[in-house]
């Protein structure tokens, strides 16, 4: 290791207040604060997403993050997405494309709720979030209103925020970020894209994705754009996934896909069962199902494990209302598929690389952390 990667580890983890360059990545609706809990305690930097969370729920987790860390850095994640205008044609041509799922399922779509599935950071949550002072709160979507960024820096917190290009990450540095994390393609999960004009324009979200680079190809131009920490995430699973970020630039690495079948995480059994049943096909040569990003499960462009409504409704779905509004149409399908067992209207998010999942699916999330860290002296 060079002494020029030493130094920037010890940036990173510096900023952090952490052992280990290692951030375990936010992930909605696969974790709380256990998994958290365990990377904190193995000198990683454990994550909490709150963007689907209840006030009461976040609170709840909050309280066990802020007494059972003991004064170990943890971080609480936010989505800053503009509200979308809801737009009621949009709306109708969507809800009658799942009309015929809707009919196999028994679901009388007059009472399918609208609304919006994830709330964006706000003062009411500042206000929730601010007796707890998390050591890090990191942004997906770009940073909230001034003001608010102002409130989260007045509590001592460190600042991350996602770029999915050079343009994002030379924006979120003049807007004082304290280091950016570099999303590549290969990533599970939402996009973090919010500089392009385009997104609302027709096909806008077609030609931002068009010119959405990899992980090993978007690291090293930013890394050498900005100032500040550059943490590596996207397609990042094992110790040479890590040692290869540091390589071309990282101060540390955020990985995702590699806790979703931990003990602590809270993945649900379809998601699982999919997990297993693609890992095994990677490992044994046989043909993937593959991830691909898609608009079904919320309206932003997200990577997940392609499955039944990907199929056949195709990944990215023209009517599908913008983000986060799509998610209500599709929720009843979900939970009727996952009742009989089925994630064929499930998000199953994850990472295109599934190579270092673990097959009989029982690991900690203590082990893959130090089975990460592992890359920091390759």
């Amino acid at each position: 290791m060079s002494l020029t990667t030493e130094s920037r580890i010890r940036r990173l983890t510096a900023l952090l207040g952490t052992e280990l360059p290692i951030i375990q990545a936010p992930m909605v609706g696969a974790q709380g604060s256990a998994l958290a809990l365990t990377v904190c305690a193995t000198g990683g930097l454990g994550s909490l997403p709150a963007a689907g969370l209840t006030p009461e729920a976040l609170r709840a987790e909050l309280g066990v993050l802020h007494e059972r860390c003991q004064g170990r850095p943890w971080n609480l994640n936010f989505f800053c997405h503009q509200p979308p205008v809801p737009d009621a044609a949009r709306e109708a041509v969507w809800r009658q494309s799942l009309a015929p799922y809707y009919a196999e399922y028994g679901i009388d779509p007059a009472q399918v709720p609208t609304g919006a599935g994830r709330s964006p950071f706000s003062a009411a949550l500042a206000d929730l979030v601010e007796e707890f002072r998390p050591p890090v709160v990191s942004f997906h979507f770009g940073l909230p209103a001034p003001e608010l960024l102002t409130r989260v820096r007045a509590w001592g917190s460190k600042i991350l925020s996602s770029a999915t290009s050079v343009e994002e990450a030379l924006w979120l540095e003049r807007q004082g970020v304290d280091a950016v994390i570099a999303q590549g393609l290969e990533a599970g999960g939402h996009r973090g894209h919010f500089l392009s004009p385009s997104l609302h324009q027709p096909d806008g979200l077609y030609r931002v994705l068009r010119t959405q680079m990899g992980t090993f190809a978007l690291l090293p131009q930013i890394a050498r754009a900005v100032r500040i920490p550059v943490i590596a995430t996207g397609g990042i699973v094992d110790a040479p996934g890590v040692a290869a970020a540091l390589a071309l630039g990282a101060s540390g690495v955020q990985a995702g896909t590699a806790y979703l079948l931990c003990t602590e995480a809270t993945t649900s059994p379809v998601h699982r069962a999919a997990l297993l049943a693609e890992a095994t096909r990677t490992v044994k040569g046989e043909t993937a199902h593959g991830t691909t990003l898609t608009t079904l499960f919320t309206g932003g462009a997200a990577r997940g494990l392609v499955n039944r409504a990907m199929r056949e409704l195709g990944p990215l779905h023209n009517a599908a209302p913008a983000f986060p509004l799509a998610t209500a149409g599709i929720a009843p399908l979900r939970a009727a598929a996952e009742k009989a067992g089925l994630g064929d209207f499930s998000p199953l998010w994850c990472g295109q690389n599934l190579s270092a999942l673990p097959l009989d699916g029982g690991i900690s999330a203590a082990e893959v952390t130090r089975a990460l860290a592992r890359g920091l002296r390759d």
